[in-house]
């Protein structure tokens, strides 16, 4: 996100509009035929996206056009704990690997995987697997849509739509949503729709599309903000379609808090060896986290 997604905030004058279509995705293909087919379309894409399938790395959808794309680390067909990854605004396929404005640590592919990394350094002999889940539009950062949830509503409804595509496959498989910034909206209007789902996490979330964490289907919410975070500086506010409302890390919002004492700012929660990393880690493999309160 940029910081002029603080002057939209502040100025909430703009009449709400009306919202995003429900998602028409279609239902998720076995998870081999739909590697296969993301795989065809990287190749048609080229380079950097025929690159990608060449060297092995395997992707549940992708659409240039669209500007989509659904990594995969591990083996989702045996693993016990999946986490999935929704990146927030300005994030462009473009951005995928190399990260906005080319650092590395804003790259989905890259924060995915860390997570991953740091999964399978805490525990080797658990089965895991991290999704990048970029299936939706986000906002630009200089865009009225960034103070608005219609993007994060549409992405809402794919994601949901993709969960239950994941779980139909795997039943019983435990899933964690983990969503930065604006992606933590995303995953916070998914979250009644996927009751199966245990954990939500939000990393330097403005909001999560509702209040409260009872809101959101019973699911455990985690919320992580650092000190030096600018979404701080981000009105808590809401009128008509416009603003965030109350962010997770609110005491009155009711998340479980996780440590970011050593995290430099907004997008650093995930970057290798911080301690909010190696809390979302607890988190998806189901352990006691060692979280620590931290300040709204």
């Amino acid at each position: 996100m940029r910081t002029s997604l603080l002057l939209g905030l502040a100025t909430l004058l703009t009449l709400a509009f009306p919202g995003a279509p429900p998602s028409t995705a279609a239902p998720l293909p076995p998870f081999d035929v739909a590697y296969r087919d993301a795989a065809a379309a990287m190749s048609a894409a080229g380079t950097p996206y025929a690159n990608w399938a060449a060297a092995g790395r395997r992707f549940l959808q992708f659409d240039a056009a669209d500007g989509t794309a659904v990594e995969v680390l591990g083996d989702l067909a045996v693993a016990a704990h999946v986490a999935v990854l929704v990146p927030g605004v300005d994030t462009r396929l473009s951005d995928f690997d190399r990260g906005l404005g080319g650092i590395a640590r804003r790259a989905p592919a890259v924060q995915a995987r860390s997570i991953y990394a740091r999964l399978r350094a805490d525990d080797p002999h658990t089965r895991v697997a991290v999704v990048a889940w970029l299936g939706y539009d986000p906002p630009e950062g200089i865009d009225l849509d960034a103070v608005r949830e219609d993007r994060a509503r549409a992405g809402a409804a794919a994601l949901a739509a993709f969960v239950r595509g994941v779980l139909a496959q795997r039943p019983g498989i435990g899933v964690t949503l983990i969503g930065h910034s604006y992606g933590a909206i995303v995953v916070g209007l998914a979250a009644p729709r996927l009751p199966a789902v245990a954990d939500l996490v939000a990393l330097g979330a403005p909001g999560m599309g509702t209040h409260r964490a009872a809101e959101l289907g019973g699911a455990r919410v985690w919320s992580a903000l650092a000190p030096h975070d600018w979404i701080r500086r981000v009105p808590q506010v809401r009128l008509l379609d416009l603003g965030h409302g109350r962010r997770p890390s609110s005491p009155e919002f009711g998340a479980r808090p996780l440590p970011t004492a050593d995290v430099a700012g907004h997008d650093y929660y995930l970057v290798p060896g911080s301690a909010t990393l190696s809390a979302v880690a607890d988190v998806v493999l189901g352990r006691p986290v060692g979280a620590v309160p931290a300040a709204s």
